[in-house]
């Protein structure tokens, strides 16, 4: 277990500022026309062994793991994590997409938000937010996408408890909705936020935040049907703006109980082959079947960030999106 640990943290380093490596030629074009790696599920990795089942999960579940919970409960553990590196580790690796699934716990007398899958977290909502500041503090140049979503057990003052705390932690780093976000407009800017919030009114209200970010999620347990659901979804067309193509793979009552050995991990990383190879196949852009941020499981594993980040240099922008001295830089990509 040590070694791979070890050799994922490695590479995240080498990953961490690649959007500073960019060549210029890329500098003014939106980063919702780009290729950008993202973590599906991003804070699975701290989620709790002692928590009790969220109240959005069926009452099947809860009555099961309430009457046999040193059965049920490893099952939901290996089922609910998606991830296994930290989310400074993600962020280094060049993850750029950063999915929270946020929640209030049921009965909690407190203000205390967590993240959650099936599950919550051991760490709070806001100590995630410090932690993503400071890693943007030491990475002046890298823009992050941070998808606020699936709230759970949120009433109207924790909407407002939690949109007030993203403004105070990051205060002038929030790009606002109204900017066109190419990364020369947010270095100049001093922007490096974007955070998308999946509740209406909290959007119309504070223009640092941007609307919900679509997420295209096959809901699949097999590769092929996943694959073949994400060409349906390019030939339908992408979104004008920001959106997500899930390569996550999802389990079900029926798919558990064939395989009562199995794991998220070990579907996932059965999957990796087929989908790097569709990876490699995407392109990047404005046009209708074109891709702009990819998320998955256990990000650390099949070069699944550079494969993604790769994907940039199959962009050729026309010559009036190139500055003068476009060209001079370029980007490496570590292995």
């Amino acid at each position: 277990m040590e070694g791979p640990l070890q050799t994922s943290i490695h590479v995240c380093h080498e990953n961490g500022q690649w959007m500073s490596r960019l060549p210029e030629k890329l500098w003014d074009i939106p980063l919702y026309n780009l290729a950008l790696p993202g973590s599906h599920d991003t804070m699975t990795y701290c989620l709790d062994k002692n928590s009790a089942v969220s109240g959005n999960e069926s009452k099947l579940v809860k009555f099961l793991n309430k009457c046999m919970p040193c059965i049920v409960h490893p099952i939901i553990m290996k089922w609910s994590t998606t991830q296994v590196l930290t989310v400074t580790e993600q962020l280094e690796a060049g993850v750029r997409y950063l999915d929270f699934r946020i929640a209030h716990k049921a009965n909690d007398p407190s203000m205390n938000l967590y993240f959650v899958h099936m599950v919550y977290t051991t760490v709070t909502v806001q100590d995630i937010l410090w932690e993503v500041l400071r890693w943007l503090e030491t990475h002046p140049q890298e823009v992050v996408i941070l998808a606020c979503r699936n709230f759970d057990g949120l009433t109207k003052k924790l909407h407002c408890r939690l949109t007030a705390c993203i403004k105070e932690i990051f205060q002038c780093k929030l790009c606002p909705r109204n900017v066109v976000p190419t990364l020369r407009t947010m270095w100049q800017r001093g922007h490096q936020l974007i955070v998308s919030y999946e509740e209406d009114v909290q959007v119309e209200e504070h223009c640092e935040l941007w609307p919900a970010i679509p997420y295209w999620w096959g809901n699949k347990t097999a590769t092929r049907a996943l694959i073949h659901y994400l060409e349906h979804m390019k030939r339908m067309g992408r979104p004008e703006k920001f959106f997500v193509a899930g390569i996550n793979l999802t389990e079900n009552l029926r798919y558990i109980l064939v395989h009562p050995f199995g794991s998220l991990k070990k579907m996932t990383l059965q999957s990796l082959p087929c989908l790097k190879i569709w990876i490699k196949q995407q392109y990047p852009g404005p046009k209708k079947e074109c891709i702009n941020i990819i998320a998955g499981d256990f990000i650390e594993n099949n070069d699944f960030v550079k494969d993604v980040i790769e994907l940039n240099t199959k962009i050729n922008p026309p010559l009036h999106c190139q500055s003068k001295g476009a060209g001079t830089n370029s980007i490496s990509f570590s292995a």
